[in-house]
């Protein structure tokens, strides 16, 4: 018997959570089979009454129910765009403590959203270029900056720049130009990586005057990208700085109903064998 997880890193947002679930619905629905959806952190701290009154629920503790209700194989899909540490260090650590308490479960965690080394999978870049056309107004050529929250590890950046590197052919010369940014970065040279900040890139000729357009490389609502958030605050003072500068920002990539179908490839690769990301097998 197995049991299948849609998990994402947490937040302390209701939102985030309640976006989660219902991205998991869809999937299940899709998939024909029951998708859970677990948080690796904090979410479990959000009162129950933010999220429907049903608690929200992070992997540990819920691996190891399944494993007491008699799950042998656990499957993770991770709402992630890419490789983060999050999955390659905390999540097999997290999978060996539940181990050491059931060692006949074997655990496999598909690919994120972006396989770097698998096929070309335009659709993600597809996505995002509808969304950025969502926002077009006729007779405007703006500019379109492709902004994540920043990551300490170089290969979730290159996941974006990969991505900006697609939506720029993708749209082509109904934009100006497309541009990767970080939200932000942490402190040191070798972060640098993450460059240019967002505010920095607003604060450029190129940018800081006339229409443009942030593609929301964020796939729930939380304290970065949701309403009033910290993109929103980076937007609001680069527009106060400059009065010519009009910045509109595209709906989530976690909110896109096309999400679903790349969710459901990746945990087709997983079970089939094909492709995933780490595979732990039963200690017993």
């Amino acid at each position: 018997m197995r049991a299948i997880f849609l998990v994402d890193n947490g937040s302390l947002r209701a939102q985030a959570t309640l976006n989660l679930r219902h991205v998991a619905a869809l999937l299940s629905e899709h998939i024909g089979e029951t998708v859970q959806a677990a948080s690796l952190l904090h979410s479990n701290k959000i009162p129950a009454k933010e999220v429907e009154g049903i608690p929200a629920i992070t992997l540990g503790p819920a691996v190891e129910r399944s494993a007491e209700q008699g799950v042998t194989e656990i499957v993770v899909v991770p709402f992630f765009f890419g490789p983060s540490k999050a999955l390659t260090d905390y999540l097999p650590e997290r999978m060996a403590t539940m181990q050491a308490r059931f060692p006949h479960v074997k655990v496999r965690i598909a690919q994120p959203l972006v396989d770097e080394l698998g096929n070309n999978d335009l659709r993600l870049a597809n996505l995002l270029a509808g969304n950025v056309r969502d926002k077009l107004r006729a007779g405007t050529q703006p500019h379109v900056a492709l902004v994540d929250h920043g990551s300490p590890i170089p290969e979730v950046t290159a996941v974006r720049n990969r991505l900006a590197g697609q939506l720029s052919v993708l749209l082509g010369d109904e934009v100006a130009c497309v541009a990767a940014a970080s939200m932000e970065r942490r402190e040191g040279d070798e972060y640098r990586f993450n460059e240019p900040l967002l505010e920095k890139l607003l604060a450029l000729p190129e940018f800081n005057s006339g229409p443009v357009i942030l593609a929301m490389l964020f796939l729930s609502p939380g304290r970065h990208a949701g309403e009033g958030g910290d993109i929103a605050e980076i937007c609001a003072a680069a527009e106060e700085r400059h009065s010519a500068l009009q910045v509109v920002t595209t709906t989530l990539v976690g909110e896109h109903p096309c999400i679903v179908d790349i969710l459901a490839t990746r945990l087709r690769q997983a079970l089939d064998g094909e492709r995933f990301l780490l595979d732990i097998p039963a200690k017993a």
